[in-house]
Order: structure tokens, then sequence, then C-alpha cells
């Protein structure tokens, strides 16, 4: 059921905004999923939540397990080719209510935080 409501969500994003893949937000999800385990979070509740740069270096660490080398390639293929387009990815999914944020999140939270190259 959970994961017909996030299909639909980013089914209805991506008819909305193209410039991501929706291999994208369900890659986001997997990072969020890792990071949260990897920083020893709750699996729910308010003290799950992640800063804008835990999440960031969670996603890096994550695209290098899940696809080596390629991972510059394979984010590229998604339209995400820095750091700010997981931002723009996150607050879709916020806006459309499937995470959530406190009020010091901000979506330029993202914005360089480092190079795809470099990293």
């Amino acid at each position: 059921m959970e994961n017909d409501v996030f299909d639909n969500t980013v089914q209805k994003i991506c008819e909305k905004d193209t410039r991501y893949d929706p291999e994208a937000y369900y890659f986001l999800k997997d990072a969020l999923d890792f990071t949260c385990k990897t920083l020893n979070k709750p699996e729910k509740g308010t003290d799950r939540h992640v800063s804008g740069r835990e999440l960031l270096e969670g996603i890096r660490l994550f695209a290098l397990q899940e696809y080596g080398p390629m991972s510059l390639k394979v984010l590229n293929a998604w339209g995400i080719t820095k750091t700010g387009d997981f931002g723009e990815i996150v607050f879709s999914l916020v806006e459309s209510g499937r995470l959530g944020k406190t009020k010091e999140d901000k979506k330029s939270d993202f914005d360089d935080a480092y190079n795809f190259h470099q990293a």
C-alpha cells in the first residue's frame, strides 16, 4: 500500500516536472533509508529527521555502494548533475506530503555541497 502511494506520488510529480527521471525519486527514497540506518535513526517519528547535508553525504555513500564508478553516469542519466538537484527532488516530495521537514530545512541546504566529479 505504502509503495503504491509513493508510486502515485512520483508519477504525479513527474507529470508536472520532467527534469528528473522517476528512478531519481526511488533512489532518493532508498538513499534516505540508507542514511537513517547509517546514522542509527529510528524507523519512524520526528527523531528520524536528517539534515540536508547529512542526506547528501548518505546519498554520496549510497550511490558509490550501489553504482561504484558508474555513479556519476547513472545520476546524470536521471537528470541529476549537482547536489541542488537532490534538494529539488526532496522538496517536491515534501510538497506532496511524502517527506517531512522542519522549519529550519531549506532547499538551499542542498546547494553546492560537493562537486560530483570529486565526490
